[in-house]
């Protein structure tokens, strides 16, 4: 059964892919178009990292990890280096954990 799930989503995939080489370029060039094809890769990972975050499986899980990017994101906001961003949410989440038990 799961090879067929993966020969179906390939078949699928392949042609999503052949469907866009047909759509005119008149559309392609539509200012709308091109607005929402550079925001989509950003709200998929924006979603995905947000999955990760509260989800484990298929249950919601809220632990230190959400306050923890609550901060990366407060930090971010505040411009601080990639490298504070990591280091203030790696230790939000860990002080968290110990708080915890």
């Amino acid at each position: 059964m799961s090879w067929l799930a993966v020969l179906l989503a390939s078949v699928g995939c392949l042609t999503i892919k052949v469907a866009g080489y047909l759509v005119p370029a008149s559309i392609l060039d539509h200012p709308l178009v091109q607005r929402i094809a550079g925001l989509l890769p950003v709200t998929l990972l924006a979603a995905l990292a947000l999955q990760q975050t509260v989800a484990h499986g298929r249950h919601l899980e809220l632990d230190a990890r959400l306050p923890a990017v609550g901060v990366a994101l407060m930090a971010l906001r505040l411009r601080a280096p990639f490298l504070l961003v990591v280091v203030l949410a790696a230790a939000t989440a860990a002080i968290l954990r110990l708080v915890a038990g």
